[in-house]
Formats: C-alpha cells, structure tokens, sequence
C-alpha cells in the first residue's frame, strides 16, 4: 500500500457503531490508544471492516492544532 498521507497507524478495530448512512469505527493503536473515525457505511462495508480485523487509520491535515493544560 503506497499512500501520500503523513501519517499511516495500524492498529485493530475495537468497536463498530453501525448507522443509517455512516459507521463510526474506533481502532485500537496500542493498550488504551485509540483512535476514532466516521466512515461512510458502504465504505465500511467495502473495506470488510470487521471488530478484530486489522486495519489503518491514515490522517492526512493541512493544519493539526496542539494544545497544553494551563
């Protein structure tokens, strides 16, 4: 897989919440990391996006916003 996006993390999809028209998928990075993601349904579908299956989450931003507590 060769993709322009920065940033590639593998991880394992946690947990699927099925809607109407979009699924959220959250993927497990590593032990309480994770990362969450809207997709629509046919693309989750098409993927074969299943709870346990391995998966990427590929972020490409022109702008990340970084913060700090006060």
């Amino acid at each position: 897989m060769k993709v322009s996006a920065r940033n590639c993390l593998s991880g394992i999809v946690k947990s699927i919440e099925v809607g109407a028209v979009n699924n959220e998928v959250v993927i497990e990075l590593a032990p309480g990391v994770e990362i969450t993601s809207v997709v629509t349904k046919a693309s989750a579908e098409r993927l074969g996006l299943k709870v346990g299956g391995s998966a990427y989450a590929l972020i490409k931003a022109t702008s990340v916003m970084v913060g700090v507590d006060d």
